[in-house]
């Protein structure tokens, strides 16, 4: 794939280090990549904001912010508060188009969740991939509640006839507990797609160095992983 949203069941939960970890992969291989962040909420305009994160630990990408906005709020409310205009659907699929016309592979960070607002009129995250004919990787969580949120969010994709190559746990903990072992068994089912990924808890505190040496092997070969991809026990 050239194109690829990455949405997450929910916040604060692995995208920004998932992202980060593909785009790692990538570069390994030699493609060049790029990294769109349609909008990054909850940072001044001086502070590194999640593109700057993922350039930190992958390496030598392309960053892209579309707009910003200084609270840690939905998209479409954030711009609202601070009286600037909202990214729209349109905007975020021509920058795709513009980007994958010279980078081999695009990661399209999303906000929050799938369904989150960008702007005043509804238009989601979904909307932006379906305009682009592009594919929306889930990122979820390891434990308690991921089944329901992870469903849901694979209901939606099917919704708006969106594809997805599968789901990544974006935190994998050190000392996992039952939900979690058994979460690793059920998340396909829920996501009606394949596990792809599990990031170790963590991993953003890595070194760089370490975590570009460490990220292939966290992935499966569908998102440019090293060889065959091993469930943690």
């Amino acid at each position: 794939m050239s194109v690829l949203f990455v949405t997450g069941t929910g916040t604060e939960i692995g995208k920004t280090v998932t992202t980060a970890a593909i785009a790692a992969a990538a570069l390994a291989r030699g493609r060049s990549v790029a990294v769109l962040k349609p909008a990054q909420t909850g940072v001044t305009a001086h502070e590194p904001g999640d593109v700057a994160e993922v350039e930190r630990l992958a390496g030598p990408v392309t960053g892209v912010e579309l707009a910003r906005f200084p609270e840690p709020l939905a998209p479409a409310t954030a711009a609202l508060r601070a009286g600037l205009p909202p990214v729209g659907p349109r905007d975020i699929a021509e920058a795709v188009a513009k980007l994958a016309a010279s980078h081999d592979l695009v990661l399209v960070e999303g906000a929050g969740g799938l369904l989150v607002r960008f702007d005043a009129d509804g238009h989601t995250l979904a909307d932006a991939a379906r305009l682009a004919g592009a594919p929306v990787l889930v990122v979820a969580q390891a434990g308690l509640g991921t089944l329901n949120a992870t469903a849901l969010t694979a209901l939606a994709l099917r919704s708006y006839g969106l594809d997805s190559p599968g789901v990544v746990i974006g935190s994998w903990p050190a000392e996992p507990d039952l939900a979690s072992r058994c979460n690793l068994a059920d998340l396909p089912d829920a996501a009606d797609a394949p596990l792809l990924g599990v990031v170790p808890e963590g991993s953003g505190g890595l070194a760089p160095h370490a975590f570009r040496t460490a990220a292939p092997d966290w992935l499966a070969p569908a998102l440019g992983g090293s060889g065959a991809f091993d469930i943690p026990s």
